[in-house]
C-alpha cells in the first residue's frame, strides 16, 4: 500500500459498502484455531473452488466471534447465518445446502440449550443480541491481517479527523475526561486524569512523554486483551496514535505477553503495515505528526501486568514493582512521563474521539459530569468462563448485572447445576455469592462488595465447587507469581497458602479462620504493589460469604462441595441398577459387582477421581 494522506484516507471505502456476493467469515482466533478452525477454512476454500463458486463466495479468516464454547464457528454474510462446531467433514454438506440449494444447513445451526429450537441468524442468538460493542466493535467481521479491511471498517478515521481539525493536546485530553473512560486493566483510574497528569508533567519539564499499551495485564482467565489484539490490531494502534497526538509523544510501546503467539504475530504485521502506509513513523498522513511504535515481548511473569513492573522490564531490569506513591504518569519509562493503559482502554479511544465523549458517557451508569470518579461509562469486555453453557468473550454496558451476564448471555448454568458463586477480576478477584446475582457490574459496586473489576476475567462456579479449594487455588497461583520484592507478599502468601492447604487436607484448626483474616490484613496493607494488595480478595470474600464451608472443613473434616480428596469418599447406594458404567470407567478397578446387581467401591483402591460419579445415570454414586 502506498503512503496515505489525509485526503486519500478520507476517500477510503466506506464500511457501509457491502462486498459482492457472499462472505463466509471463519473465526481464526486462538480458541477456534485450537479446535481445527484452519482445517475448516481450508476445507471451505477447497469445496468452494471445486464447485466453481469462487466468483460469488469469499472465505475470510476473521478474528474472534466471541462464542468460544461453540467453536469452530463462522457467519455467512450478508444474511448473518451462524454456524457452530464446524468440522472439515461437514463442509461439503454445508456448501451444498447453503450455496447450491439455497437453504441453511440445519445440522450446524446454533441450538439454544433448553429452548427447543434452532436459530439461523446471529442477530437472533441471545448471546449476541444482548451485547453492545465498542472495543470489540469489529468482532468476527474483518481479516485482522489486512490493513485494507481495517480501513474499510473505519480504522484511522478518528485519527484523520483529529489531525484535520488540528486538535490540540488539551482538547483531546478534555474529551477523554468528559467521556468518563476509566482504565479497563484494574483499579478503574480515570483515563483522562492520567493523561492530563502526564501532559502537565511533560510541559513542566519540557520533555516528550511516552505511551505504553499493556497487553500483559490479566491472569490466565482474562484473555480479552489478547483477543482484541488478535482480532483488531489496527484499532489498538489507532488508539495509541491518538494518545500520542494528545500528549505530544513520539515514542510508544506495546508490551505483550510472551505466550500470546498469534496476537504477537498479527500485531507485528499490523505495525509494519501501518508504518508502510504512513500511519506510523514520520509525517503521519502527510502532516507534521511523528509517532512510532515498538513491540516488546513480556518477561513471562504475572507481575509484568503491574504498570511499574512492566516499565522496569521495558528498561531491561527485573520486572519488580516500585512504591505506588511514585506515579508513572509523572515519572515512568527512563524517567519520562509515561501513560500506561491496557489494550481495552486504548481500543475505546478512537470511538470517543470519532463520536464525541458524550456518546460514550451516555452508555453505562453514574454521573460523569459530576466527577470522572463518579461515572462507570461505556462498555466492559469480560471473558465468561466456568460452569456456564456459553463461555466466551462478552462486551456489555457498564452496570449490566451478573444475572444478565450468566443467564441471559451465558445461557445459564451448564449441566443443569445451580449457580453458587462467581469470581470476578481474575485470581485476585473476590467471589460473589448467589445473593449478588442482581449486582450491577461496575467499578464502584464491585469494590463495595469486596471484589473488583480487574481486567474482566469472570469464572462462574456451580454447587459442586468447594470455596475453600477455590481460594487455595487462587492463592497458590499468586504465591508462585509474586516477584518476591516485599516481605508481606512474598512470605505472607506462602503462609496463607499453607493454612488453606492444611484446611483442605482435613488438618485445620479452630484458630485457622482468625489466622487467615490476620494474614489477609497484613498482606493487603503491607504489600508494595497491586498484586499483593488485592491478593487476599479470594480468601476474604469466601470467608465473608461462605464461612460455614470453612467451619465444616475444620470442625467436621468434611468438604460440602465434594472436592477436597482428603475429606470425601465415594459410595454406591442401593438404587444402583448394575449398569457397569462406573466399573468400566474406573481407572484403578476399585469398583466391583455383577451385571444388573449392586456394585461396591473398594475404598483402599479408590483415588477419588470422580469418574464414577460423572458417568452414573441413576444418581446411585454419592459423595460422602
Amino acid at each position: 500500500m502506498s503512503r496515505l494522506t489525509l485526503e486519500s484516507l478520507e476517500r477510503a471505502p466506506s464500511p457501509a459498502v457491502a462486498a459482492p456476493g457472499a462472505q463466509v467469515l471463519v473465526c481464526s482466533a486462538t480458541e477456534c484455531v485450537s479446535v481445527r478452525a484452519r482445517a475448516v477454512r481450508e476445507a471451505l476454500e477447497t469445496e468452494i473452488r471445486k464447485r466453481g463458486l469462487g466468483d460469488r463466495v469469499e472465505i475470510v479468516a476473521t478474528g474472534c466471534h466471541g462464542l468460544c464454547a461453540r467453536g469452530p464457528v463462522c457467519v455467512v454474510q450478508p444474511d448473518g447465518v451462524f454456524y457452530e462446531r464446524l468440522t472439515p467433514n461437514e463442509v461439503p454438506h454445508l456448501v451444498e445446502s447453503h450455496f447450491v440449494q439455497g437453504r441453511p444447513y440445519a445440522d450446524l445451526l446454533y441450538h439454544e440449550n433448553g429452548a427447543g429450537g434452532t436459530l439461523a441468524c446471529e442477530r437472533d442468538i441471545p448471546f449476541f443480541a444482548k451485547q453492545s460493542r465498542l472495543a470489540f466493535r469489529n468482532r468476527g467481521r474483518l481479516d485482522p491481517e489486512s490493513l485494507d479491511a481495517a480501513i474499510a471498517s473505519g480504522a484511522y478515521q478518528a485519527l484523520r479527523g483529529a489531525l484535520r481539525a488540528g486538535a490540540s493536546g488539551d482538547q483531546l485530553v478534555a474529551q477523554l475526561v468528559r467521556s468518563g473512560l476509566r482504565g479497563r486493566g484494574g483499579g478503574g483510574y480515570p483515563t483522562g486524569l492520567k493523561w492530563q497528569a502526564a501532559l502537565e508533567a511533560a510541559r513542566a519539564r519540557n520533555v516528550r512523554p511516552v505511551v505504553v499499551c499493556n497487553a500483559d495485564a490479566g491472569g490466565g482467565v482474562a484473555v480479552m486483551d489478547r483477543i482484541i489484539v488478535e482480532s483488531d490490531p489496527h484499532l489498538v494502534i489507532e488508539g495509541l496514535a491518538l494518545g500520542a497526538l494528545a500528549l505530544g509523544a513520539v515514542e510508544g510501546f506495546v508490551y505483550i505477553r510472551l505466550e500470546y503467539a498469534l496476537a504477537l504475530a498479527r500485531l507485528q504485521r499490523a505495525v509494519a503495515q501501518a508504518r508502510e502506509a504512513g500511519l506510523l513513523g514520520t509525517g503521519i498522513l502527510g502532516t507534521a505528526f511523528d509517532f512510532d511504535l515498538a513491540v516488546h515481548r513480556g518477561a513471562g511473569a504475572f507481575v509484568c501486568g503491574e504498570s511499574t513492573a512492566l516499565i522496569a522490564s521495558l528498561e531491561g531490569r527485573a520486572p519488580e514493582p516500585r512504591a505506588t506513591y511514585v506515579h508513572s504518569a509523572v515519572e515512568g519509562y527512563r524517567g519520562l512521563p509515561t501513560v500506561v493503559n491496557n489494550v481495552e482502554t486504548w481500543a475505546n479511544v478512537p470511538a470517543i474521539v470519532r463520536d464525541g465523549p458524550e456518546a460514550f458517557a451516555s452508555i453505562g451508569t453514574g454521573d460523569v459530569s459530576a466527577s470522572p470518579w463518579r461515572g462507570n461509562s461505556g462498555t466492559k469486555v469480560f471473558s465468561l468462563l466456568g460452569a456456564v453453557r456459553n463461555t466466551g468473550i462478552v462486551e456489555v454496558p457498564m452496570g449490566t448485572t451478573l444475572r444478565e451476564l450468566v443467564f441471559d448471555i451465558g445461557g445459564g448454568m451448564a449441566k443443569g447445576r445451580a449457580f453458587k458463586a462467581a469470581q470476578i477480576g481474575g485470581p485476585s478477584g473476590g467471589v460473589l455469592p448467589a445473593s449478588a446475582l442482581d449486582l450491577p457490574l461496575d467499578f464502584d459496586t464491585l469494590a463495595e462488595a469486596g471484589s473488583m473489576m480487574g481486567s474482566g476475567g469472570l469464572i462462574v462456579m456451580d454447587d459442586r465447587t468447594c470455596m475453600v479449594e477455590a481460594a487455595r487455588y487462587s492463592v497458590d497461583f499468586l504465591a508462585e507469581e509474586s516477584c518476591g520484592k516485599c516481605t508481606p507478599c512474598r512470605d505472607g502468601l506462602v503462609a496463607l497458602r499453607g493454612v488453606l492447604e492444611r484446611i483442605t487436607l482435613g488438618e485445620g484448626r479452630e484458630s485457622d479462620l482468625a489466622l487467615l483474616e490476620d494474614l489477609c490484613d497484613t498482606i493487603g496493607e503491607g504489600s508494595l504493589c497491586g498484586l499483593g494488595e488485592t491478593a487476599p480478595n479470594p480468601v476474604r470474600s469466601t470467608l465473608r460469604h461462605f464461612r460455614a464451608e470453612y467451619e465444616t472443613h475444620v470442625r467436621e473434616h468434611r468438604c460440602p462441595g465434594g472436592v477436597c480428596k482428603a475429606l470425601i469418599r465415594y459410595t454406591i447406594e442401593a438404587n444402583c441398577t448394575g449398569c457397569t458404567s462406573c466399573a468400566k470407567q474406573c481407572p484403578t478397578g476399585a469398583i466391583t459387582g455383577e451385571d444388573k446387581k449392586l456394585h461396591h467401591i473398594q475404598q483402599d483402591l479408590c483415588i477419588k477421581c470422580g469418574s464414577c460419579f460423572d458417568v452414573c445415570h441413576d444418581d446411585a454414586v454419592l459423595i460422602r
